[in-house]
């Protein structure tokens, strides 16, 4: 099978020599009619000067063999009968009556008559042109006539030369294609090269084509195709690492419930085993073991609520209502609630009271996580500090290291794993999607061993 380049070039050849025939014959056929009517003009022109001279002939003979000799035509010179008078080529006495010849019947409505014909008497091709004209008062007929053997000659040997360059000129043809032939296959490397690289995934590959604009057009179509191909393997592998984090998480979650429900899940077993064996347990230690029971199902029941509370966040699916309160008010009665628990613990608010305008459910929920942290992470008080811009919680506890501080607003991180108490590393993680939803977000500041600030800005909640 003929590669596209050799059909090509084949078809260019084929179309090219086609041209060159079809040329020639219309040249040949165009050229024989050119010179035979160059030839004519030349005869008519011969005419009308021996016409002049004709008066002072007195010898019909002589002149016309005087004219062959000096100009190589044949004369005839025909009386109005037919009868020849005078000719140079052969002897008029053998010659026939000429009074129905074609050109001879014409001549006597047209200046001058012509004709192409085979001659009988001198056996070739002649071209014949005859004028009506006097010859001492009397009409005559002055025929000049050429061989057209000598007309074709001068033909073919401008037809060998116009061949010859013909031929020159497919030689030429020849070698631009050849030479077109290399460009082609050139540029046709580079794109099935370039396109090698490409089933390789090798995306930097460079392609350079040379000569022709087509295959620029699809080098540069090709190379668009690469760049989309890039983004579509940069998009793939951003979505297998989503995958694979997605994977990760859900992996976490399951380790986080199996390992937060694990001590209150054991209890509750632990507590209704002993009630379910020993019937005859007093009823001050069964209530006593239905309060931890109930207890520890709480506590089931908030770290279910929580999980379910974060994942909402992460996908924007609860609606902010919010509402105008005042900050300090709001972190006052937080303190006074988590001061019951941590009774031996002293909880600061200082700062003014400010407005702002923001879904309280959401930043109290917010105040609960950062104050409870700092609560678990120190062992001193605690202050809540509020100013123009910024809500501080201030904690001189263990502090966090640098690099993790930037993990602990993920999902299910915790710094110290077996440390939280019902959190399953997620309280730092709904703290940053709520105050994202009201356009702000969690700061750390912290020295690890010294302790750490966690502030938010609240400015977008006051212009609200």
């Amino acid at each position: 099978m003929l590669k596209i380049y050799q059909i090509f070039i084949l078809k260019f050849l084929l179309l090219f020599v086609g041209t060159i025939f079809l040329s020639s014959i219309i040249i040949y056929i165009s050229l024989k009619d050119i010179i035979i009517e160059h030839n004519k003009n030349n005869l008519k022109n011969a005419i009308i000067l021996m016409e002049l001279e004709l008066d002072k002939v007195d010898e019909l003979d002589s002149y016309v063999a005087q004219v062959h000799k000096q100009t190589s035509l044949r004369v005839t010179i025909i009386d109005k009968d037919g009868v020849v008078i005078g000719e140079s080529n052969t002897d008029k006495s053998t010659m026939q009556n000429h009074a129905n010849r074609y050109e001879v019947m014409h001549s006597n409505k047209d200046e001058f008559a012509h004709v192409t014909r085979y001659s009988k008497t001198l056996k070739v091709d002649f071209l014949y042109v005859v004028h009506k004209t006097l010859y001492k008062n009397q009409p005559i007929y002055l025929r000049l006539s050429m061989s057209l053997s000598q007309v074709m000659r001068d033909y073919y040997s401008l037809w060998s030369k116009l061949a010859t360059a013909f031929v020159f000129m497919i030689l030429i043809a020849f070698y631009i294609s050849k030479l077109m032939s290399h460009r082609i296959i050139y540029d046709i490397e580079q794109i099935t090269s370039y396109l090698d690289e490409i089933s390789s995934k090798n995306y930097r590959a460079v392609i350079k084509t040379k000569y022709f604009y087509e295959f620029l057009q699809i080098s540069l179509m090709l190379k668009n195709l690469v760049k989309k191909l890039t983004t579509r393997e940069k998009q793939k592998r951003k979505y297998t690492a989503k995958l694979r984090l997605m994977n990760k998480q859900r992996n976490d979650i399951l380790s986080a419930i199996s390992h937060e429900f694990k001590n209150p899940v054991a209890s509750i077993i632990g507590y209704a085993q002993t009630l379910e064996e020993d019937p005859d347990i007093s009823p001050k230690i069964r209530a006593k073991f239905l309060e931890k029971i109930s207890s520890n199902g709480d506590k089931i029941s908030k770290m279910l609520d929580r999980l379910a509370l974060s994942v909402k966040l992460e996908n924007s699916d609860i609606e902010i209502k919010e509402s105008l309160f005042d900050l300090k008010s709001l972190a006052e009665e937080v303190m006074a609630n988590l001061s019951l628990k941590y009774k031996e613990r002293e909880l600061i608010v200082k700062g003014e009271s400010t407005l702002i305008n923001a879904d309280k459910t959401m930043i109290e929920l917010v105040l609960i996580n950062l104050i409870d942290n700092a609560l678990k992470y120190s062992q001193s008080d605690v202050t809540l500090f509020i100013d123009d811009t910024h809500v501080r919680v201030i904690d001189r506890g263990i502090g966090i290291k640098e690099d993790e501080i930037s993990k602990i607003t993920g999902k299910f991180y915790r710094v110290q794993k077996n440390s939280w108490d019902n959190s399953m590393g997620i309280g730092l993680a709904m703290v940053s999607y709520i105050l994202r939803a009201h356009h702000s977000s969690l700061e750390i500041e912290s020295v690890y061993a010294q302790g750490s600030t966690f502030s938010f800005n609240i400015q977008a909640m006051m212009k609200s």
